[in-house]
This record gives C-alpha cells, structure tokens and sequence, in this order.
C-alpha cells in the first residue's frame, strides 16, 4: 500500500491491507483454507464461498450491513436483496463488490482481437464472421510469415494456462454463437433451464474451426503449454496478430508495446460470430448480478472497523478516489468538471504499468462496493472514466484511424447494443454461490476435468479424428453425471429469478 491511492486509504481510515495472492488454483486455495480453520481478517473468495459457508469461516453480514454501513446500503439500494446467499439461506456472506450498481458498459474489452496493422493491411474489411477473421490473418502471414528479426509471426494464439482456460478458449464458444455469458452453462431465457454448453451442437462447430485454424498453420502450437507469462511475452514481441482474449488479460503485452511505440502491433476488437445468424453477445445486460465479493472471517477480531473501511471505499470520495486518483494530481477540476492533464494521460496511454503502480488506480474496483459506467456523483461528474470521451482520449492515433476506417468512435459501435437484449431475470449464471459440498459442485469438478483434457485434444487432432474424439468427449460427459448437475445447476437459476424478483419494479 505504498502507492498514491493506498496512502490516502490508509490517511483516511487508519487501515492497510497485507494482502496475499492465489498461486495456481483459487479454489484449491480456499479449500485449503476452509480446511485450516485459519482465517484471514478479510477474504474474496469468489464462486468458492460455499465452502467457508459450509465451514464456518465467515460472518453473516447482514447487521453489520444495517448498522455501520450507510454508504453501502446507499449504493446497493433495492440490490441489497441480491447478496443474499441461498432462498434456504438469506444471510449476506459476500457483500457483492464485483458487480458495478446502475451500469451501462461503455467499454468493449472483449471480442476477438485484431492487431491495427492487420486490418489495415486487409483494407479493413467487415470482421463479422470467423471466416472473416480468418482470413485476414491468413493473408497477412502469407505476405509476412516473420517479423523484422526473422522471427516467426504468429496467426491466433490462446491462453490455456491454469483458469485462463475458460477466459480465451472455452466461453467464446458460447459468446460465437449467440449464447450470454452464463460461465459453463447455457440458459434457456424462458424456461430458466441450464444445461452445460459444450453440449451444444453450434459449440461443436467453434471448436471444429479452431481445429482448422490449428490443422491449416494458423493457430500457435505453443497455445495449449505456454505459461501465462509466456503468452504475455509473445504479445509484448508484436507477433501475435490475432488474440479470442479480454482485455484484462492480455493488457500486459499490450502495454509495452504501447510504451515501445509499437501501436499498429496494439489490438482492436471485433464482434466474430460463427455465421451471420448469431448476434454478438458481450452487452447483453445482466442488471446488477450481486454474486462474487468480500467476505469478513468469524475469526477477525474487529468486524465493525472492517466493515467501517468497507463503507469508505463504497462513499463517494471512496469511488472518486479509486476512479480518478488524487486532486491536482491526477485530475483537476475545471468548470465543475473533472479532467485528466494532458501529461497524465500520456503516461496512461504509453506508460501504463509503471503509471497504475504508482498511482494506485483502480487497485480497489473489486473489493468495493460501486457504481459503474454511465452513472454520475453528486458533482454531475461521471464516477468512473469509462464515459465516451474519455475513452477516445485513451486511443493511440494508430487506434483512431482503424475505427474511423470502420466508421466507428469507440470499439462499442461496432457491438449488438444492450437494446438489442433483454435483461436476465437471473444476472449472469457464473456467479450464482452453490454450496461447497453440494453434489452441482462435485459433478462441475468432474466435468471440468474431462473438458480441460477433450477439447485440447479435439482442437490439436487431425480434422478427419475430429468427430471421433468429439463423440468420445459427449459420452464421457454422460458417464459422469453430466444430466444431473444440469437439473440441479437448474434449480439454482431458478431459485434466484424467484429470490430476485422481490426487488423487480424498484
């Protein structure tokens, strides 16, 4: 917490944090956790709170909520019903800090990435289609197979490592073809019933095309045994053209090329389905999900000072700071408006690790409750950054060029909009809590592990073993109980449309 937006935390609430990270697998660490009995004061511990529900390890925040936290309850509002952790169980275990209140995304971060040079090159044509996106890469590699340094350019690569996993090669699968981002499950929009998505003939299809993609020369070999500092590193070289990532995940690389003033080699984003009979899902609204947060431990010895810090960082100086930074550093205020200096936002855009690091911004999104995107303070100043223009103002010229070429402002315009959507009645499926020990968790394990181990091996094998190995991965998938981890993932969506239409109206 030496930073500038850590400092004046601590200034002022009297709190740090001695934070400690997950190596690996999260969930492994908080099993191990839950079966320690040794607690940290607070813990995030995402879709894994079921097990320290089940071990007692956290608190029942529902008095604290109603007794020291005014801004909290402020922002949650009629969400607060939200929090709640089961229709059987209505404690708050997690106060839901990783989804924004009132949001209206304004950032595409998503997609399928193209780095600016390819497009460029290609004439910037519509990027609608795998096909599409195909062939642009494979058009440039035909014309570029190496980089300057005689290094091999690179057409599509993946980051398989560990969780990263489901991020950049199993949900785009759903997003391609017309799915909502609903973790390992797709949801019948009526009905309410979820069944695991791989088992859906469209998906079948993606993956045939990443076996394509691999059996033509166009995917990285390395796709499915590099580290993810590797894939980082193959980024930040400039030689991967074509990224199925988010943002978060691949920025990075995208940074030091940034910072090395490589911006044609930086990366846009655009809506790829696998025909024009899908619509691109990424804004499909979700209203606000309550979900994943921060828990506070049965053994912290002070839960009232913990939930007063909490509530700070949810007040709005608490929100302004994390957004913007420190006054008359990292934004002025000029009419009433809040506005990033010229030279700030030069280092934001070229020079943006070493820039956060210092800065502390946004280090606290995930661990506060907040606003999101769209929504203004009391000021009439948006709460976050993330308005249209001051996205534009984080665009590198090389990144103008290439939307205006597409007649677009942001990355946003060239998405399906949230009109176009109706809200889910269950948020986002992913971050609905299943107990640790329910039977839903122990089959989802099971699947996991055979999904990890066919799809690789259905995208690396030859075309003519790709069915094959596809009807291998179904039976596998029935043998282990797949069909009744569905109806029992089912009864947990629908159990929450019925929790969750309490608040509907408000």
């Amino acid at each position: 917490m030496q930073d500038d937006v850590s400092k004046e935390i601590t200034k002022k609430t009297g709190v740090t944090l001695d934070a400690e990270f997950a190596v690996g697998d999260p969930a492994q660490k908080v099993a191990l956790m839950a079966a320690s009995g040794e607690y940290p004061d607070i813990i995030a511990a995402k879709g894994d709170i079921g097990k320290l529900v089940d071990a007692g390890a956290v608190l029942d925040l529902t008095e604290l909520i109603d007794k020291h936290a005014p801004n909290i309850k402020k922002v949650l509002g009629p969400y607060l019903n939200r929090a709640k952790y089961t229709t059987e169980d209505q404690s708050i275990y997690a106060i839901p800090t990783w989804s924004a209140v009132d949001e209206v995304k304004a950032v595409a971060g998503g997609g399928f990435e193209l780095q600016h040079r390819v497009v460029k090159e290609a004439g910037y044509p519509t990027i609608r289609t795998v096909q599409d996106y195909e062939k642009v890469i494979k058009d440039y590699l035909a014309k570029h197979p190496t980089d300057e340094n005689g290094n091999k350019n690179i057409g599509l690569s993946l980051n398989a490592d560990d969780w990263h996993m489901y991020i950049s090669v199993t949900n785009p699968a759903t997003f391609v073809t017309g799915g909502s981002d609903d973790g390992e499950y797709f949801i019948d929009q009526q009905t309410h019933e979820a069944i695991y998505h791989f088992r859906r003939p469209e998906e079948k299809e993606y993956f045939r095309w990443l076996n394509h993609m691999n059996a033509e020369g166009l995917l990285d070999k390395e796709s499915f045994v590099q580290k993810y500092d590797q894939y980082k590193a193959k980024v930040a070289s400039g030689r991967v053209l074509g990224l199925i990532d988010q943002d978060w995940d691949f920025n990075d690389g995208q940074h030091a090329l940034k910072t090395a003033g490589k911006f044609d080699q930086t990366y846009g984003h655009y809506p790829v389905t696998m025909g024009e009979q899908y619509k691109e899902t990424s804004f499909w609204p979700t209203g606000f999900m309550g979900g994943y947060g921060i828990s506070i431990s049965s053994k912290a010895k002070d839960p009232v000072r913990i939930i007063k810090f909490l509530d700070y960082l949810a007040s709005d100086e608490g929100q302004v700071l994390n957004n913007w930074g420190i006054e008359g550093k990292h934004y002025v205020v000029e009419n009433g408006k809040r506005v990033v200096p010229k030279e700030v936002q030069e280092r934001i855009n070229n020079d943006n690790t070493a820039f956060t690091k210092e800065s502390g911004i946004g280090f606290y999104w995930n661990i506060m409750v907040h606003y999101g995107d769209g929504v203004k303070d009391p000021t009439g100043n948006y709460y976050t950054k993330n308005s249209p223009e001051l996205i534009t103002e984080g665009y590198s010229d090389v990144e103008k060029e290439t939307l205006a070429a597409y007649k677009a402002t942001t990355w946003k315009d060239l998405f399906p909009k949230e009109d176009e959507f109706n809200v889910k009645a269950y948020g986002a499926a992913w971050n609905i809590q299943i107990p640790g020990e329910d039977e839903v968790s122990i089959l989802g394990n099971k699947m996991k592990d055979i999904t990890w181990k066919r799809i690789p091996e259905a995208i690396l094998a030859k075309p003519e073993d790709f069915d094959k190995i596809w009807d291998a991965y179904q039976n596998d998938l029935i043998k282990a109980g797949v069909e009744k981890m569905e109806k029992g993932y089912t009864k947990y969506v629908q159990d929450r449309v019925k929790l969750w239409s309490a608040d509907e109206g408000k």
